[in-house]
């Protein structure tokens, strides 16, 4: 099945099988846990690795902004990068066109691009990046650090990146659904994907991030209750769908609260500090909400309203693109 390798995988083959043991490493792999934390001395060193296949519309946009989203939401600022290129074929168009996303993306997020590897195989049929991000911080901040009695803040929305998406590469399926008005403002999503600006400002209150890649904004929430070991108790009716992803996301027949989230953070924050909090996210022009609280509990995972999440969410765009 597509999509991520689940918890169960993971700890079979993946988490105990990480070579020498090296105490600088302060956060290594772990379910939920999107960055590595190395300890410099002075200051940590935070990275992040993340691929990209689909979305080949804007895949280099895309691929910049998931890979540095996963630094801010860990309190660091992306300053670094390395990029893999796979092509399905030698047509230089390819090249030419991810190459620009990738140096404008870079460049409006103020990282350089260090090196990486670019070859054609076969296989594949659509273009495949791999993107290694680094940054610096002098506080860390893991998925896993909810509290119980912290609030949980979301910014800007749901289904921020699938709207994008859906917009781009299925415009042509959404076409006579959905107005041109609302398909253009939905690909403009796509230039909203950055989670910088309040990653930076959340740094000093949360005691947890997370950016809602795949699986949305419930997957994000599902993974932060499993790292974090608590219930996440949060009210369906608070998380912002925007208009036009409502509408976008209604014709292709998707839940936007479980499809790519990217340009939404998830924080939580201590209750007597919540106000200040959003204060200074929204006095930068950023929305933001409360959508739910952690609480201590036998049983660890994610109640929204009535329904309950109790495993890993499969992203609904597979299924557009099985």
């Amino acid at each position: 099945m597509i999509g991520k390798v689940g918890p169960e995988g993971l700890d079979q083959y993946v988490f105990n099988r990480l070579g020498a043991v090296d105490e600088s490493v302060m956060v290594g792999p772990a379910y939920g846990e999107d960055t590595a934390a190395i300890d410099l001395g002075d200051r940590v060193l935070v990275v992040n690795s993340d691929p990209i296949i689909y979305a080949a519309d804007r895949i280099g946009t895309l691929g910049v902004n998931i890979a540095a989203n996963d630094l801010a939401a860990s309190g660091a600022e992306p300053g670094w990068m390395m990029v893999t290129y796979l092509f399905p074929d030698s047509d230089e168009n390819y090249l030419d066109k991810i190459t620009r996303q990738l140096d404008a993306a870079s460049k409006d997020l103020g990282i350089a691009i260090v090196g990486g590897h670019s070859e054609y195989i076969s296989g594949i049929d659509r273009p495949f990046l791999s993107l290694t991000c680094f940054g610096l911080t002098d506080r860390y901040i893991p998925t896993g650090g909810v509290r119980p009695g912290d609030k949980l803040i979301l910014t800007k929305g749901a289904g921020i990146e699938a709207t994008g998406i859906l917009a781009t590469d299925f415009r042509s399926e959404l076409e006579g659904k959905v107005p041109d008005e609302v398909l253009k403002k939905g690909a403009d999503k796509l230039n909203q994907l950055s989670v910088l600006p309040e990653g930076l400002l959340l740094n000093e209150f949360a005691t947890a991030m997370h950016d809602p890649t795949e699986g949305g904004v419930l997957a994000g929430l599902f993974e932060m209750a499993s790292a974090s070991g608590l219930a996440l108790e949060v009210d369906r009716e608070a998380i912002v769908v925007n208009s036009d992803t409502q509408r976008i996301c209604e014709a292709a027949g998707v839940d936007p609260l479980k499809v790519f989230g990217s340009g939404a953070l998830i924080a939580s924050v201590p209750a007597e500090e919540v106000q200040e909090a959003l204060e200074l996210v929204r006095n930068r022009g950023i929305k933001a909400s409360v959508i739910g609280e952690a609480r201590a509990s036998d049983v660890t995972g994610l109640k929204v309203g009535r329904e309950t999440v109790e495993e890993t969410i499969r992203d609904q765009l597979y299924e557009l693109w099985d």
